[in-house]
């Protein structure tokens, strides 16, 4: 077992122990499928509070080495899968979590390489004599280590936009830390040391023009879940199950926390806001406060093409079409209304119907963050405006 390289199960068992658990191991059938194929590398983006670290956590404990986790997946519907004792704990797991990193920087300028070497030291550690010296690019140390053995890893990185949130404006740790990943993920050699990969995120791979910066990726997206539509959240099934189980109004939770939805498989729900109602027995407003409600304010204020008179008809229950192709999948590049709007897709804030591309308030729950952050911005004509729209919707609904 070791921090970076091979870590143990921990992290997926604390969340059985939970005892809230939804099964959602199927997803680990996919990965399988696609291991050491032109398909290995998956990114999935999805809001805070979706469970991105719980599955993320879930894969480096069925593939590492360094996890014995037999006895966690048995009971699981994984384990009734045909290749399931094919890959358990068989793979070399590489997990950089990179969230961590950067609040366990001095600098986060210094993220980039921090990353690097110390994963680097701990690589050489594992594999003695395999990494030449001066050696200081993680992808370098990897393809040598290869060379020497013929192992393959498997990376898993958790919160892999994390610097284009949290140093949103500094060009150059962006620029390196995309140089990393390309060499980690895009080339001829990558085949020879990367067996699979899986990303989380908020944000889809960062897009230069219209071109991913990662273009061998398999995205799934808030706007496009594809083959993992049943991964993101939990499903209305799910829902409906876990409140006959623990005796809660399905009609409640669908009124505070449904809305979003895909095509594939229906309405999906925030998995955090479910388990607190049940663990709180109590409908309430779940969602936290992150830096991501700070920025909605900053939205809101940048009333990019009528942005503010659409949030405004959105609140009274109408939608708003939107071009979603613009996005620069950032947090800055803003040229347009649609473009605010296609983040706020992505930060859970706003649903989307891919039929119809229209935008939308999805439920109870999001709307009271998003009348919270008018009311504490800069705009008090906007709250005037929101509480004739409320006016209007009851008289209508009365």
């Amino acid at each position: 077992m070791g921090v970076y390289l091979n870590p143990p199960a921990d992290g997926f068992k604390d969340v059985l122990n939970t005892g809230l658990y939804v099964d959602k191991t199927e997803l680990i059938a996919y990965i399988n499928s696609v291991l050491e194929s032109a398909r290995k590398l998956t990114c999935v983006s999805r809001p805070r509070r979706f469970g991105k670290s719980f599955a993320a956590q879930m894969i480096v404990a069925y593939y590492s080495k360094g996890a014995d986790s037999r006895n966690l997946f048995e009971k699981l519907k994984i384990a009734k899968i045909d290749n399931y004792n094919h890959y358990i704990n068989k793979y070399d797991v590489l997990f950089l979590d990179i969230s961590w990193f950067i609040s366990n920087t001095s600098e986060i300028k210094d993220t980039v390489s921090d990353i690097q070497n110390d994963v680097i030291e701990e690589l050489d550690e594992a594999f003695p004599g395999c990494i030449k010296a001066g050696t200081r690019t993680l992808p370098k140390a990897l393809l040598q280590i290869s060379a020497q053995t013929g192992r393959k890893f498997f990376i898993v990185i958790d919160e892999w936009d994390a610097l284009f949130r949290e140093a949103k404006d500094d060009v150059d740790i962006q620029k390196a830390y995309i140089q990393l990943l390309r060499g980690l993920f895009k080339g001829a050699q990558i085949s020879r040391f990367v067996a699979g990969a899986y990303m989380t995120g908020i944000l889809p791979i960062k897009k230069y023009g219209t071109q991913s910066a990662l273009t061998d990726f398999y995205e799934y997206t808030m706007l496009q879940p594809g083959p993992l539509a049943g991964y993101v959240g939990f499903t209305e099934e799910e829902v409906c199950g876990l409140c006959k189980k623990y005796d809660l109004n399905f009609d409640e939770a669908r009124k505070w926390y449904d809305g979003y939805r895909f095509e594939s498989i229906g309405h999906v729900y925030s998995p955090n806001s479910i388990i607190k109602a049940i663990l709180h027995r109590e409908f309430s407003n779940y969602w936290t406060q992150t830096e991501t409600y700070e920025s909605l304010k900053l939205y809101i204020d940048m009333d990019f093409d009528g942005l503010r008179t659409a949030i405004v008809d959105m609140l009274g229950g109408q939608r708003c079409k939107i071009d979603v192709g613009t996005f620069q999948n950032d947090m800055t590049s803003f040229e347009s209304k649609d473009d605010v709007f296609t983040l706020l897709v992505h930060l859970g804030y706003l649903a989307y119907d891919t039929e119809n591309k229209e935008v939308f308030i999805p439920n109870e729950e999001v709307r009271e963050e998003f009348i919270r952050a008018v009311r504490n911005g800069a705009r008090p004509e906007l709250v005037k405006a929101i509480l004739a729209s409320d006016e209007l919707l009851a008289a209508t609904i009365e």
